[in-house]
Order: C-alpha cells, then sequence, then structure tokens
C-alpha cells in the first residue's frame, strides 16, 4: 500500500485516497462515510471483506494516530448505491470522471481551489509530471528487456516460417531441448500421440493425423521398399513443415518467467 495519502475536496468535504501496489485506489472510510451520509458502524455489515481493510502502516493526526479504515472502488461505488443523500450519484461522477482518471493517468490529482496562485498549481503540475515520467522510464525500461528477450525466439520463429525445410521428429526434439524443454525423440513421439498429432495404434502409428495435417503441421514422405522376396511395401515418415516446428516450440516449450 501506498503510504503517501492524497486530499481531495468534494463541495468542501475532505476526500483521502491512497493506492496500493497495484496502482488501485483506496478510500478513507470516514471522508466517504461523512460525504454519502453512512454510519461507519454498519460498513462490515455493507460490504465484502476484500472491500474494506485497515492501512496498519499510516497514521494520520486527524484520527488521533489511529490506522484509518478504507474503502476499494468497488465498495464505494456499494456505499453510493445505499445512499440516500440526493449528491450521492454527484459525487460518484466526479470520482469515476474526474479524480480517477487523472490519479490513472497522471499518478496524481490536481486540486485547484481559489487561493491558489499560478506557481502553485504548476508547482503540483510538475511534481505529478516528474512522477509520470519516471513511470514511463521504468515501463519502457521493462519493455526493452522483454523485448531484448523474445528476441532470439523471434529470429528463429521468423526463419524457421519462412523456410519450406521440414526435419523429422527427432530433429524436433533436439529443438525443443534447445528452447528449454528436457525431452527425447521417444518421449516426444509419446507425447505427439497423446496429444492427437500422430497416430496410435496399427499401420497409422506415428503417421501424422487428419488434425495434424489439415494444420500443416507435418508432409508425410513415401518410401518404396522392395523386400527380399519382392514385394514391395510403402514406408510413410512423417517430416515437421516449417510451421510445425514453430508450433511446437511455442507449445510445449516453456514460458519465459516474464511471460
Amino acid at each position: 500500500m501506498n503510504n503517501e495519502i492524497q486530499k481531495f475536496d468534494f463541495k468542501g468535504a475532505p476526500l483521502r485516497t491512497l493506492t496500493d501496489k497495484a496502482e488501485e485506489p483506496w478510500f478513507v472510510a470516514k471522508d466517504v462515510c461523512d460525504i454519502l451520509g453512512t454510519d461507519t458502524r454498519d460498513l462490515h455489515k455493507i460490504l465484502e471483506s476484500d472491500e474494506i481493510t485497515n492501512v496498519d502502516s499510516i497514521h494520520i493526526a486527524q484520527n488521533g494516530g489511529k490506522a484509518p479504515l478504507i474503502i476499494s472502488e468497488p465498495g464505494l461505488y456499494r456505499l453510493v448505491m445505499k445512499s440516500r443523500k440526493p449528491e450521492a450519484k454527484e459525487f460518484q461522477r466526479w470520482v469515476t470522471h474526474e479524480v480517477l482518471p487523472q490519479i490513472r493517468k497522471t499518478g496524481g490529482y490536481i486540486p485547484t481551489t481559489d487561493v491558489d496562485d499560478d506557481m502553485t498549481i504548476l508547482a503540483k503540475a510538475v511534481m505529478i509530471g516528474q512522477r509520470t515520467m519516471e513511470e514511463q522510464k521504468r515501463r519502457i525500461a521493462a519493455q526493452e528487456s522483454h523485448i531484448n528477450e523474445l528476441e532470439p525466439k523471434a529470429r528463429f520463429a521468423d526463419a524457421v516460417s519462412a523456410s519450406d525445410g521440414t526435419c523429422l521428429i527427432g530433429e524436433l526434439a533436439k529443438m525443443l531441448r534447445q528452447n528449454g524443454l528436457d525431452i527425447d525423440q521417444n518421449r516426444l513421439f509419446e507425447i505427439l500421440r497423446q496429444d492427437g498429432y500422430l497416430g496410435k495404434t496399427g499401420s497409422n502409428r506415428n503417421v501424422p493425423t487428419q488434425k495434424a495435417m489439415d494444420l500443416g503441421l507435418f508432409r508425410i514422405k513415401e518410401t518404396a521398399i522392395t523386400h527380399s522376396d519382392g514385394h514391395v511395401t510403402i514406408n510413410r515418415t512423417a517430416k515437421v513443415t516449417g510451421k510445425g516446428q514453430t508450433y511446437f516450440i511455442n507449445r510445449y516449450c516453456p514460458p519465459d518467467d516474464h511471460e
């Protein structure tokens, strides 16, 4: 929970808010109750357990040093619906159309009063602007790191998808190992059979299923074999297409920690 309390003003009535680690807003319950005409003693009867809590790490002088009771955004809306005061809907609209959008967009709300001069307003704007820039820099750095980690696999996938080359299932097993999956050829055959990509029994064992062929994951190489007694049989070998290689790597390889 962010310990920084932000104080807003609704028709002269204070509304104090703070945000949690997920940057979701919470509202000091006493302020909301004063505005909506709700008795704070009824809050636990009205709200769900995840809509109300105490902040143990901060203290507000107006509460005599006691950690304030706070309510979540859904909890606030529930109280608005229960309120009989005519300004309840106006209060909700003010929160949803002015306070929350600015908090989420800039990391802070800039309430101005008649006593604020231009320099005061500018100082507040600069402070929030700096905080916003820092947050943007953090997000850009995280995105760049994500891109750098994904790039090798993306290059591989692009190269394979653009290739007409096929590979044997044993070679696919090696590719999967290179991308983090601990597997050998026999185990891969077993998984492909279990998942419906290869036939399981009889003459269709280890032959690509119709489902796999429709997806363009395999090609079948047929080889005529002449036996010593003169009869000829056809040997069918499953070859994994470039599309299939990319498909199975994406399906079976463990995701990176950041994904």
